[in-house]
């Protein structure tokens, strides 16, 4: 089997398990930003895929156009590097394309698999998806607010909020100093 980064493997169990998309974009973020081979466009198409199914399905439908749409530009350009990732570039593109369709034409959010197309792969992703004891393909549960709204729960979200507010509290005083 070709060798694929852990991260990428994890991406592609929390994609097709849980449906997090949040984590998707996490273990996949961390791992481009140490990136430093030729993928690393690829990485952030891939991460904008999980963002923008992650606003689709809390109703966000102009930031989930806008996420899927940079994708598609991003990974359209970078067909081979997909294929090396063991994707079929051209299945995932038109799934793509059909999502952006759904998006301005108001269809109900449905979950989306990625085109896995290396049988070793798949193997791989799935034994890994076994051991979290979610079926790999599950839909998603709308119950799970830590999934559909994690970005607003998780723990340290009190703190981005508190950082948020001490950089507008400086820009502020840059303002005033500056007037």
């Amino acid at each position: 089997m070709e060798q694929y980064p852990e991260a990428y493997i994890d991406y592609l169990v929390y994609f097709h398990t849980d449906r997090d998309f949040f984590e998707c974009h996490e273990v996949l973020e961390d791992y481009w930003k140490e990136a430093t081979n030729k993928q690393e466009r690829v990485w952030v198409g891939l991460i904008q895929i999980a963002v923008g199914l992650y606003h689709e399905r809390r109703g966000n439908t102009a930031g989930a156009e806008r996420m899927i749409s940079s994708s598609w530009n991003i990974l359209e350009k970078r067909r081979e590097e997909v294929e090396a990732l063991g994707l079929d570039a051209e299945a995932l593109l038109e799934k793509l394309i059909e999502r952006l369709q759904h998006l301005r034409q108001d269809v109900p959010y449905v979950d989306m698999n990625l085109p896995i197309n290396d049988p070793d792969l798949q193997t791989a992703v799935a034994h890994k998806a076994a051991q979290t004891g979610i079926t790999f393909g599950a839909e998603t549960d709308f119950t799970d607010d830590m999934i559909v709204h994690k970005h607003t729960l998780r723990p340290e979200r009190a703190e981005v909020i508190q950082e948020r507010k001490l950089q507008q509290e400086e820009k502020a005083k840059r303002r005033q100093v500056h007037s």
